[in-house]
């Protein structure tokens, strides 16, 4: 069976091929699961039948380059060939924990790869789950700048499931070495393609491929999705790269904002829900760093103005519906029964499609005037998109909209579900930058 490529391979091998743009160092980074590792081995794959080798080395597993050979399987490397005896920089023994890989381990690492590089004219290191070095950003810095003076015909991806502004802290400056890689969620299309899902399939497990095995067994797969995505993204992709002062708050909130997907919700209310002590500037904080790790999106009221739009109640939105669902408790034939839970569930994937699809300058936000509210407001400019999402077939009218339209005159608006709405298949089969230019 072929193995389903995402366009990001492609588009991976391109940035990495280009010798006539300036050189920079190509940084992966996304939600967990979203299949970053996978699109590597990809391209180093397609790298590999032009003639180009490379080698991908994980951070955390403990076998990972630990031989200063650097004997492990190498993309491109000669069968039964013997690896050319390391120079005397790359003596150094590694040690085989990942927990005592630091900037010693990983100038070594690069300095094996540089040693493949000039043999071989070109070499790509890829080098995953960077974060868990501790100061790598300033050595990375060092040992690039340091391969642009000398010519070394190195290529270097990085890859973090964690933010890029955590990844990199605040100790040094990268501007200009990087070139920026965003892999979002797996899309509804992607899914089908690669899995052959069924859309209401889709809703309820979400877009990830890793867990996609697992939908006839839901006790697996919601351990799956607990502690492959969750206890990951709060343990070592938040608490261990950035400081929290109240890591059970912290956790406690992991586990709620999800079902509060597709809600318009108030920092106190969410304090008063937390067994914890807080209050609703920590609480504030914490969801930054959530929707920064692709767990949840806060969408701002639209009003028409920036400034008022600061400071509205959050609508949440989770960014992959199988975070919603995996805690909810609900079997798929139950969840599609509450019409209530399943209207959000379609709802919260509109918005997760939403989200997960914009283009830089785009917005997205939802707009509520009691007793009238649009579930997203998609802008860009001048070009404003109100959208109403109605799930099930007796779905009533959306007043909402037409509250919305008289406000802001400009504004288009697009029913998606219901009887006379854009079906919600087809709506996730267009990216956000297609219905706002369909609609303008």
């Amino acid at each position: 069976m072929t193995l389903y490529e995402r366009p990001h391979v492609e588009h991976l091998v391109r940035l990495v091929a280009d010798d006539t743009a300036p050189a920079r160092i190509v940084a992966m980074t996304g939600p967990r699961q979203s299949g970053k590792t996978t699109i590597v081995r990809q391209a180093l794959r397609r790298l590999h039948a032009t003639g180009v080798p490379g080698r991908l080395v994980a951070v955390d597993d403990p076998q990972a380059a630990s031989d200063p050979g650097f004997r492990p399987p190498v993309f491109g490397s000669e069968t039964g060939a013997s690896p050319p005896p390391p120079t005397t920089t790359t003596t150094t023994t590694v040690a085989p924990d990942p927990r005592l890989r630091d900037v010693t381990w990983l100038t070594s690492v690069w300095q094996l790869a540089r040693d493949r590089a000039w043999q071989h004219d070109r070499f790509v290191l890829a080098l995953d789950e960077i974060q868990d070095i501790p100061g790598w950003s300033g050595a990375v810095k060092g040992l690039w700048d340091r391969d642009r003076e000398t010519g070394c015909p190195l290529k270097v991806i990085v890859l973090g499931s964690a933010p890029w502004s955590l990844l990199t802290g605040r100790g040094e400056s990268l501007a200009g070495r990087f070139m920026p890689l965003d892999i979002r969620h797996w899309s509804l299309q992607e899914m089908v393609q690669a899995f052959d899902f069924t859309l209401d399939e889709y809703l309820f497990f979400g877009g990830y491929p890793g867990a996609a095995p697992l939908l006839r067994e839901m006790a697996s797969w919601r351990r799956y999705v607990a502690y492959s995505i969750i206890a990951p993204v709060f343990g070592r992709d938040i608490v261990a790269l950035t400081r929290v002062d109240k890591p059970a708050l912290m956790r406690q909130l992991v586990d709620l904002v999800p079902a509060y997907s597709a809600q318009i919700v108030t920092y106190n209310h969410l304090v008063g829900r937390l067994r914890d002590a807080g209050n609703a500037t920590t609480v504030a904080h914490y969801l930054d760093l959530l929707s920064d790790a692709g767990i949840v999106a806060q969408l701002p009221n639209y009003s028409g103005s920036a400034v008022r739009r600061s400071g509205s109640s959050p609508k949440l939105n989770v960014l992959n519906t199988g975070l919603m669902t995996a805690l909810s408790g609900y079997s798929f034939e139950a969840a599609q029964a509450d019409r209530t839970f399943w209207g959000r569930v379609v709802e919260s994937a509109v918005g997760a499609h939403l989200h997960n699809t914009l283009e830089p300058g785009m917005h997205l936000s939802y707009w509520r005037d009691d007793p009238n509210e649009v579930d997203f407001v998609l802008s860009q400019g001048p070009h404003v998109l109100g959208i109403e999402v109605k799930s099930g077939r007796r779905a009533g009218p959306a007043r909402g909209l037409t509250e919305f339209k008289q406000r802001f005159p400009r504004a288009r608006t697009l029913l998606v579900g219901g009887r006379r709405g854009v079906p919600v298949g087809e709506f996730l089969g267009q990216s956000a930058t297609d219905w706002l230019e369909e609609t303008s």
